[in-house]
């Protein structure tokens, strides 16, 4: 089985993780993705975070349930940090292959994760394109660092399959949702969008 992870606050969920999601399961040719809904992000501030069960019902109205799924297996495991969690995902799932997902603004800003080289050499990476994050991922401190490890788009199939480290830089749709914009709109009224936990989209 291929599964792969796409972390975040989901703070709110919202179209551009369906988008993702979407995307990652068609081109990485995966069996499900599964939304792991962070108990606390350590690089986000504690202010305007909505609670955990809130963004959890947000992420399950945008999930299908059977091919992309919300999860809080982080509570459960009780881990803050990507790397401790992929190891436990990959101790408790032997035979499942999983892949790390996530947006050109993720990979930017990789190196302020903890033991990103060693998530890195744990698990393969998929990284989707954002627009005004491309270029400063592509060009930044991650992507020089693993230029050696990354494999060409037209791979994307066979990424679970490869050996850590290994990431691709996919092609696709991009998407300029904001969560960040989100919460602003539903502070300020101005905004159409539902309030929480977020707009039922069938992901």
């Amino acid at each position: 089985m291929r599964i792969g992870l796409l972390g975040g606050s989901f703070n709110p969920a919202h179209d551009g993780h369906l988008q993702v999601a979407r995307q990652a399961l068609v081109q990485l040719q995966l069996d499900q993705v599964w939304l792991l809904v962070s108990p606390g992000n350590p690089l986000k501030p504690r202010a305007g975070m909505a609670p955990l069960d809130v963004r959890l019902a947000g992420a399950g109205a945008i999930a299908d349930g059977r091919r992309i799924v919300a999860t809080d297996i982080e509570r459960s495991l009780n881990t803050r940090y990507t790397i401790d969690t992929v190891r436990h995902l990959r101790r408790r799932f032997p035979e499942v292959r999983f892949v790390w997902l996530m947006g050109a603004d993720g990979l930017a800003e990789l190196p302020r994760w903890r033991r990103w080289r060693e998530l890195v050499r744990t698990v393969p990476v998929a990284v989707l394109p954002r627009p005004s994050y491309n270029h400063r991922a592509l060009a930044g401190r991650a992507a020089l660092r693993l230029r050696h490890a990354r494999h060409p788009a037209r791979e994307a199939t066979i990424l679970a399959n490869q050996a850590a480290p290994a990431w691709i830089f996919l092609t696709a749709p991009q998407t300029d949702i904001s969560a960040t914009a989100l919460r602003r709109e539903r502070e300020t009224g101005r905004g159409k969008r539902k309030p929480w936990p977020g707009r039922a989209t069938g992901r």
